[in-house]
């Protein structure tokens, strides 16, 4: 019986040119410190004030417990656990993206991953500060707020306008254009 393997010639490899490798010196005298961001671990039970940033009527129904949230005007304060506003976030993340809820607690926000919401917002203890800022500052802070809190800025200059608490032509000027209504008739 004749050899009916076929003899295959091996293929050519191509050789590779070695990469330049360059050095840079380091200082190794100084120990370089790393900061991290620890999240810091908190109870999921915690109860957490949670005030309404809405003007009028704001309503949050619970997707896992039906329970219903009603805070009856702004600045109305419910009593929350720290689970259901991680809840709210995954099935309502617009309560957080328009301000609509007011939490003061710094570390409660990092907790949910929402401060980049809260980043401008204004808080409820000095709301009605905003309208005694120049009108220069004004055009500075109320671009930066979510919709939603220029809604409530909106609602709250008519308000006190209407008591006559901003009379000044300036002011009024100024938030008509960064909100882009009108808050008196010309």
């Amino acid at each position: 019986m004749s050899n009916t393997k076929s003899k295959v010639a091996p293929k050519a490899t191509k050789t590779q040119k070695p990469e330049k490798i360059t050095t840079e010196a380091v200082d190794l005298s100084e120990p370089r410190e790393l900061k991290y961001r620890v999240k810091k671990n908190l109870d999921p039970n915690t109860i957490i004030t949670v005030r309404n940033g809405f003007h009028g009527v704001l309503v949050y129904e619970s997707k896992k417990t039906h329970e219903i949230f009603k805070w009856e005007e702004f600045g109305a304060e419910q009593d929350m656990d720290l689970q259901e506003l991680k809840n709210a976030k995954n099935s309502a993340k617009d309560f957080y993206i328009n301000n609509w809820f007011l939490i003061d607690d710094p570390e409660v926000l990092e907790y949910l991953g929402v401060t980049q919401y809260y980043k401008y917002a204004l808080k409820f203890a000095n709301f009605d500060d905003l309208f005694s800022k120049t009108p220069e500052e004004i055009m500075d802070v109320v671009p930066k707020l979510s919709k939603g809190q220029q809604k409530s800025v909106a609602y709250r200059a008519k308000q006190l306008i209407a008591d006559g608490e901003i009379d000044s032509i300036k002011v009024i000027t100024a938030l008509e254009e960064c909100l882009s209504i009108d808050l008196i008739e010309k």
